[in-house]
């Protein structure tokens, strides 16, 4: 199959995917999802752990800025073999950064307002992290060109779902789909195309540990009571997915096209 008629099947797969989620039943934010398990106060932080673990965050995104910019004023580089391949990857280490501060401002103050803010860079960095893999394995000018439309989605899909919570019909498909959709299709993408880039299997190992965070997430009060109140799973998804976010900074370093 030619790449032509696969980025038709991906839009004719994503169009059906929209319009499943706009006639499916509505999925609601639990009532319950603000109570996280480790809400200990220290030095005058509220729900300490889960806010301080989010500089991981932080650490990891500036990472990754640091290294395109390395990038970006070496004339040998080898990493992209077009510089235009990095604009999705400034998008990506940009929205990592940017998770530190909006996660850090919700778990300050746990409510639907404030996980607004949360939201909004997880789901612009997949969306990055799709027209990245579009870009690198089906076809450039395609990822590249997608990357502001995935980007508005993202954004469209989390303001969406606030309007619904404020209007007391929540309603979370469109962010299950840009969210969980986008790295499914990240996956399919991987698994049918070679990258143009050695190390390109790194993906699989991304997408596995933000799997593991999210099973933490789910476990958050299970893991603070098997660890004795040491962590909570919630926190522990933090670190992860941070980590997750860093081995795409390694990827980076170590691949070299594919000759």
């Amino acid at each position: 199959m030619n790449t032509n008629r696969h980025l038709w099947l991906l839009a004719g797969t994503s169009i059906l995917v929209v319009i499943a989620a706009m006639i499916l039943p509505p999925v609601a934010q639990p009532a319950e999802y603000h109570q996280f398990a480790d809400q200990r106060n220290f030095f005058g932080i509220p729900n300490f752990n889960d806010v301080i673990s989010n500089l991981a965050f932080l650490l990891s995104g500036s990472a990754g800025l640091a290294f395109l910019w390395q990038v970006h004023r070496n004339p040998a580089q080898t990493v992209f073999q077009d510089r235009k391949e990095s604009r999705p990857y400034w998008v990506l280490f940009v929205s990592i950064a940017s998770v530190a501060f909006g996660s850090i401002h919700y778990h300050w103050t746990p409510d639907i307002d404030h996980l607004l803010w949360d939201r909004l860079p997880i789901v612009i960095a997949i969306a990055a992290l799709l027209s990245a893999t579009i870009a690198d394995r089906i076809n450039l000018t395609a990822g590249l060109r997608l990357l502001p439309l995935l980007v508005v989605l993202a954004v469209l899909s989390v303001l969406y779902w606030y309007w619904t919570e404020l209007h007391g019909c929540g309603n979370l498909n469109f962010y299950i789909v840009m969210q969980f959709y986008a790295i499914l299709l990240i996956v399919w993408i991987s698994v049918r195309f070679p990258s143009r880039y050695t190390h390109g299997n790194g993906v699989f190992q991304v997408i596995a540990w933000y799997a593991v965070a999210k099973a933490a997430e789910m476990l958050d009060r299970e893991i603070f009571t098997w660890t004795d109140g040491l962590i909570s799973g919630h926190t522990l998804k933090h670190l992860i997915a941070a980590f997750a976010a860093y081995w795409i900074v390694q990827v980076l370093r170590r691949r070299g096209a594919v000759r």
